[in-house]
């Protein structure tokens, strides 16, 4: 029996989570939705659009961290919108040797306009990792008036993970499949504001972001898509 290379298992892997979670048509779907509808065209057409756009909004897809973990990235779900609290205070730079500011600094006006009312308006995207159930990082998008606006067509970023999360590429992955989400929603850019000390800078480069402008402290950076 030949045995499968690591990448071919994962793919293998990857066909069976998208068949058990409906993201792959079988004949029986087909028959199902057709059945459903009364063979009527007009009434199959219209539900497998809608089933297609869902399936693009939901964005998920099965990925493996490292040889030990699996993870899912997938849509946050509107009764987790509160989590987005949680990772903007994760995503606040801290320099080595400064004491972290309290939690509630989240609730401040010019924190609030990266989770206020998330999800009612154009360009609002967030994708999660979720490790077996618990959501572990997150990146946002938001076309608003934060520390990375360039303009009011262009989506902002807003990304963190939990500490024992980092460094294993669970935020590239994220950053890439939001990327590839604004792509097919029609977006021609997307931007970030980056403390120059952060570790992340790298990262954004890696997956596209080039600087355009700076300050005393931050890199506004731009990736067009």
């Amino acid at each position: 029996m030949k045995q499968l290379k690591e990448k071919e298992y994962e793919e293998f892997q990857q066909y069976l989570y998208n068949k058990s979670h409906g993201y792959i048509w079988t004949p029986d779907t087909l028959e199902i939705i057709c059945s459903g509808n009364e063979y009527d065209p007009e009434k199959i057409g219209k539900q497998m659009l809608e089933m297609k756009v869902k399936l693009q909004n939901e964005h998920i897809s099965h990925m493996l961290s490292d040889k030990r973990n699996k993870y899912v990235i997938r849509s946050l779900r509107k009764s987790e919108t509160e989590l987005l609290k949680d990772f903007l205070y994760e995503a606040i730079f801290i320099p080595e040797g400064v004491e972290p500011p309290p939690k509630d600094i989240v609730e401040k006006p010019e924190l609030r306009v990266y989770t206020d009312d998330f999800g009612s308006r154009k360009g609002d995207n967030c994708l999660v990792a979720d490790f077996g159930g618990k959501v572990v990082g997150a990146v946002w998008t938001r076309i608003m008036n934060d520390y990375g606006h360039v303009d009011d067509e262009t989506p902002s970023f807003a990304i963190s993970l939990y500490k024992e999360y980092r460094g294993q590429g669970i935020g590239s992955q994220l950053m890439v499949k939001m990327l590839e989400l604004l792509k097919w929603q029609g977006f021609e850019k997307a931007s970030l504001a980056v403390q120059k000390a952060n570790y992340a800078v790298k990262m954004y480069e890696n997956v596209g972001f080039k600087t355009v402008d700076e300050n005393a402290e931050e890199y506004i950076m731009v990736c067009e898509l």
